[in-house]
């Protein structure tokens, strides 16, 4: 049977716009909800922009001293300083957890494997604001379980204890609600990384005589090296913006105990009607972040290379 030959377009002529003009509407929507709240948020940090201008409008155009107010206030640098460490804690623990519970899934039997996956997406399910409602139930002064559990095991002077007035105890708090909400992305994604990795290669370490550490080393973690990257990259950017944990249950108190970036940008906003400030702390945060970011892919793709 002769066959059909199959017809090229011919040369030069343009490709066909009807894919293009389908996806436009979503692409330029998209475009205009992420550009234009951070363009005006730019132009605002760049005005003497407060409740007046606000209400009537006509804001003076001041340049670059509110960045100037901004980066004098020593209080803002504390804030920078508290803002890292709350990363570093959560990005820490959020991978050593989610990495030894991705691990464990692994070993699992099909029926357990299921309890848990289940029971990580259920958590991970949970609205932020109602996940941090519960966990100010459960440390609440005097009717949380927390003080009830303590204080039956003989710990009396956690009877009543006021947890989120000790910026300390506030703080633990906080970093243990974000991780608690963190861990079961991080663990699936980790889970499902590990599936890729072909059993015949675990099995010729085990006869060379590594053992487990040795085995995740040097045959598990470098293929599965760059999901761990990418979900690292991933937490960096979700425990740099918490807001809404710190917002409902302390507004960045005990004092600026709580109080990170995103946090320090509202109060300044909304406390002191500086919109302009509030703003450029906005544009700082989003300038340290994506600094940090860049550093991080940077090395990343430099270990990459030299391993190539």
């Amino acid at each position: 049977m002769p066959t059909t030959a199959r017809r090229r377009p011919p040369r030069g002529r343009r490709p066909a716009l009807g894919p293009y003009l389908l996806v436009a509407p979503a692409v330029l929507g998209m475009l205009y909800l992420l550009l234009y709240p951070f363009g005006r948020a730019l132009l605002i940090s760049l005005q003497d922009f407060r409740l007046r201008e606000l209400i009537r409008g006509h804001a003076e155009f001041v340049g670059l001293r509110n960045y100037q107010t901004l980066l004098g206030d020593p209080r803002f640098w504390e804030v920078v300083r508290r803002t890292f460490l709350f990363m570093a804690v959560n990005v820490l623990a959020i991978m050593i957890l989610s990495t030894l519970v991705a691990l464990m899934i692994e070993r699992l039997g099909r029926t357990g494997r299921a309890v848990v996956l289940s029971s990580l997406v259920l958590v991970w399910a949970v609205p932020v604001v109602a996940a941090t409602t519960v966990f100010q139930w459960l440390f609440h002064s005097e009717f949380g379980i927390v003080n009830e559990t303590l204080t039956d095991l003989g710990l009396t002077s956690f009877e009543g204890h006021t947890w989120f007035a000790d910026g300390g105890s506030a703080f633990t708090i906080l970093v243990v609600l974000v991780v608690w909400q963190s861990v079961p992305f991080a663990a699936i994604t980790l889970y499902s990384a590990l599936t890729t990795v072909p059993a015949e290669l675990y099995e010729s370490a085990r006869l060379d005589g590594a053992g487990a550490a040795r085995v995740f080393r040097s045959v598990t973690f470098p293929l599965v090296r760059p999901i761990f990257m990418l979900v690292v990259s991933l937490e960096v950017i979700w425990t740099f913006k918490a807001f809404v944990q710190i917002w409902v249950m302390t507004r960045g108190g005990p004092g600026d105990a709580t109080t990170i970036l995103p946090v320090y940008a509202v109060q300044t906003a909304l406390a002191s009607q500086r919109y302009d400030l509030g703003s450029a702390a906005s544009m700082v945060t989003l300038l340290l972040m994506s600094g940090v970011l860049v550093l991080y892919f940077r090395q990343l793709f430099r270990q990459e290379g030299e391993h190539l």
